[in-house]
């Protein structure tokens, strides 16, 4: 049963409850809890009893209930009514709200400055348009896995959010290019030669029929973009990059109609960009990772997994990043031990680096750099061939629960000292092997640590 009873050390009373986490404040809280925070899930928090709360709960400025998803618009209405000090809501997976309770939020004129609705599936454009036309203190928007939501809506998004620093439209399925601005100078469709049969008509949509989104001004707050699925074409990434020319973190993984071009525009963001995220976009090229990497000298996280048309050259460019910190090359089949051996004499600073699939990789290539990049804390090798061999396993994370028997004999991730320890390990095998060709044994790998031969 969810209780609001928590242990209270009287000395720092008025300290601690101003923000009370995972549990509902108490009777003597709640006239001064100022951030209430429910992120873990509790089923038996009702509605009604969350509704009691809030009614108690005049000073709110921030409040997250991604932990209670059975909130529903009543409690939103009487949050609004109440709260007048609120600056930050997180309804995340409240799957019980509707856009009633949002247009009641913005009819109060709330000093909203961030509002997260990720995973709220039946929110629908009216709801979106008043946020933005009303909420006119947003730095921090979040809208993911909204199936209902359309371009119309974040229109009024770029419109009227002018304050926006973070923007995140992750899984939104009927997301096109008709939702972001227009870039400056469209080129009109190429017209159908005089040889060719026209193609049959296809009735159009009235979300076809709306006419390009032309700014007259730039984003330049925003910093965070995340399209991650959406369906946009070039000309969309074309638009954004013009008119939010300050970008630091651009999320596009997934979003497969994208070329080349796309990372031609990006370029321009130039020193701004630090994260890069292009998983599953199959059709960019080395070329492409030329230009990006010599643009944006400030990238620290680059993310290519599964970008099936790359190569060796395009890590050779990756690993002259200075600033390079995370990698992920994932499924990259074309990669092979001089990419990472790239890496390691070149990409001194790197932390992360995802190399799963990658099934050219040998293990001579990764303790080269093992040895080499000294800050690397995480090593994801799942499915390498390579990383088949007796021993290696006994350093690798444990698998996730869930996992099949197949997935969990492949699974090869190491984390913190569990790095070092294979480094450590592959040090003392090349020692054994080095004795052996010395005193003209033969040399066996074995799966201990002793540096005997025999």
């Amino acid at each position: 049963m969810f209780t609001d009873q928590a242990p209270l050390d009287a000395s720092s009373l008025h300290e601690d409850m101003l923000r009370v986490s995972d549990r509902l404040p108490t009777e003597e809280e709640r006239r001064r809890v100022r951030h209430l925070d429910i992120q873990t899930l509790h089923d038996s928090l009702s509605d009604d009893h969350l509704a009691d709360v809030i009614l108690q709960c005049p000073l709110l400025e921030s409040l997250v209930l991604s932990g209670a998803p059975e909130t529903t618009d009543r409690t939103v209405v009487l949050l609004a009514q109440n709260a007048t000090h609120l600056h930050g809501l997180n309804l995340s997976n409240c799957v019980e709200v509707t856009d009633v309770g949002i247009l009641e939020l913005t009819n109060k004129s709330l000093p909203l400055q961030w509002l997260f609705l990720n995973g709220v599936i039946g929110l629908t454009d009216p709801s979106i348009s008043a946020i933005a036309k009303t909420c006119s203190r947003l730095v921090e928007l979040e809208l993911c896995d909204l199936p209902l939501l359309t371009p119309l809506a974040v229109r009024d998004i770029w419109s009227y959010s002018r304050k926006l620093r973070v923007l995140r439209l992750a899984n939104c399925p009927l997301l096109s290019d008709k939702a972001f601005p227009a870039p400056p100078a469209a080129e009109p469709p190429p017209g159908i030669a005089d040889d060719e049969k026209p193609l049959p008509h296809r009735p159009t949509t009235w979300l076809e029929n709306l006419p390009p989104l032309i700014l007259r001004h730039c984003t330049e707050n925003l910093r965070i973009l995340d399209l991650t699925a959406c369906k946009v074409t070039d000309d969309a990434v074309d638009g954004i990059v013009v008119h939010a020319p300050k970008i630091q973190t651009l999320i596009l993984s997934g979003c497969i109609m994208l070329t080349d071009r796309s990372l031609e525009s990006i370029c321009k963001l130039g020193d701004h960009l630090d994260v890069l995220m292009l998983a599953h976009v199959s059709n960019i090229t080395d070329r492409a990772v030329f230009q990006i990497a010599r643009s944006c000298p400030q990238l620290r996280c680059v993310d290519v997994a599964f970008c099936r048309n790359l190569t060796d050259m395009a890590v050779f460019e990756l690993a002259c990043l200075a600033r390079l910190r995370r990698l992920s090359l994932v499924r990259v089949h074309k990669i092979t031990d001089l990419a990472v051996c790239a890496l390691a004499e070149q990409a001194s600073q790197l932390e992360r680096l995802h190399l799963s699939y990658c099934d050219q990789l040998s293990l001579d290539s990764i303790h080269l750099l093992l040895r080499k990049s000294r800050h690397l804390q995480h090593l994801t090798a799942t499915g390498v061939p390579a990383f088949r061999r007796q021993g290696v396993h006994r350093f690798s994370d444990p698998p996730p629960p869930t996992s099949t028997q197949d997935q969990q004999a492949a699974f090869r991730v190491f984390t913190g000292d569990r790095v070092a320890a294979l480094r450590h390990f592959l040090d003392k095998e090349e020692q054994r092997q080095r004795d052996a060709e010395a005193n003209n044994i033969p040399f066996v790998p074995r799966d201990d640590d002793k540096l005997d031969l025999y």
